[in-house]
C-alpha cells in the first residue's frame, strides 16, 4: 500500500510538470521569426488573380498585413462594416500598402475572389495554404494584424482594435490606425503590441 502511494506521489508532479510544459509551449509562436522592432521576414505569395507579391519589393512603403479567413465571423464583421476597406482606402495615397493573407489549409483563390467582390475589399488577398508565412509571422488569429515600417521593421503586431465584433466596454480605439498615423508622420508607434482576437488560423495539420 505504501509503495502504491509513493508511486502516485511521484507520478502526479511529473504530470503537472508535463502539462505546464505544454501550456508554456502553447503560449509561444512556434517557428516565428517576426518580432516587433526587428526586420520582418520576407515572403513571396500570389493573390487571387495569380499576381506575385514580395515584401522586399515594397521597401520604402508602410505595409499592413491582415491575416484573414472568409469563414471567420470576426473577419466577416470587419468586412461587412468596411473597417479594413475604409482604412486601406484612407491610407492608399500615403505610401501604405494593405495586404490580406489567408493561411487556411483550404485557402481557395476563387472563393476569396468572390468574397472580396461581395464585401467590396479593395486590396489583394494572398494565399499561404502551406502556412509557412503565417507561422513565420506567428499569426494566431483572424484577424491578426502586422504593420511594417518603411525600413522593413515590424512596428506593430496584434488586434486591429479593442472592439471584437464591434463591442467594447472601453473607449473604442483602432490600434492599426494609431500605428499608421504615427508611421506616416515619422513618429514612434506608442502601442506596438496587443493581444489579437478572433478565430484561430486554420493551419494544415502535420
Amino acid at each position: 500500500m505504501q509503495t502504491r502511494n509513493l508511486i502516485r506521489l511521484s507520478v502526479v508532479p511529473a504530470l503537472v510538470m508535463g502539462l505546464a510544459a505544454v501550456a508554456i509551449a502553447g503560449d509561444k509562436d512556434a517557428g516565428s521569426s517576426a518580432h516587433v522592432g526587428e526586420k520582418a521576414p520576407d515572403f513571396q505569395l500570389r493573390d487571387t488573380a495569380g499576381k506575385t507579391h514580395r515584401l522586399s519589393d515594397l521597401s520604402g512603403k508602410i505595409v499592413v498585413l491582415e491575416w484573414t479567413n472568409h469563414k471567420c465571423p470576426y473577419v466577416q464583421a470587419h468586412h461587412k462594416n468596411k473597417t479594413t476597406a475604409k482604412l486601406a482606402e484612407k491610407y492608399k495615397g500615403r505610401d501604405v500598402v494593405w495586404l490580406a493573407i489567408d493561411s487556411s489549409h483550404y485557402a481557395d483563390a476563387k472563393v476569396n475572389a468572390e468574397h472580396a467582390r461581395t464585401m467590396g475589399i479593395n486590396y489583394p488577398i494572398l494565399h499561404d495554404a502551406d502556412g509557412k508565412v503565417g507561422k513565420a509571422f506567428g499569426a494566431r488569429t483572424t484577424p491578426h494584424m502586422f504593420v511594417i515600417d518603411r525600413q522593413g521593421t515590424l512596428a506593430y503586431a496584434g488586434a486591429i482594435d479593442n472592439a471584437p465584433m464591434g463591442k467594447t466596454a472601453d473607449t473604442p480605439r483602432n490600434y492599426v490606425t494609431e500605428a499608421l498615423d504615427a508611421l506616416v508622420d515619422g513618429s514612434q508607434v506608442a502601442i506596438s503590441t496587443t493581444k489579437p482576437y478572433g478565430c484561430s488560423v486554420k493551419y494544415a495539420r502535420r
